[in-house]
């Protein structure tokens, strides 16, 4: 089973490293689609995750194919 708030771990690592790597965006896709549902906690991780991004402080980093 996976920890509680796990979406959360992941929007502070990419916060911690100042990129949404497709390999964290994969992870968060995963949890989400395991889960069902999302926290509140998780939930609003997500939002300060966007409203980051939209502000310029965190990149998108794109998939190197």
């Amino acid at each position: 089973m996976k920890t509680k708030y796990s979406i959360r771990r992941l929007v502070e690592k990419a916060l911690d490293i100042k990129k949404l790597t497709p390999e964290i965006e994969n992870e968060i896709n995963s949890e989400l689609t395991e889960m069902g549902y999302i926290s509140d906690v998780d939930y609003e991780a997500l939002e300060l995750l966007m409203s980051e991004m939209d502000a310029g402080r965190i990149k998108l980093v794109p998939s190197v194919s």
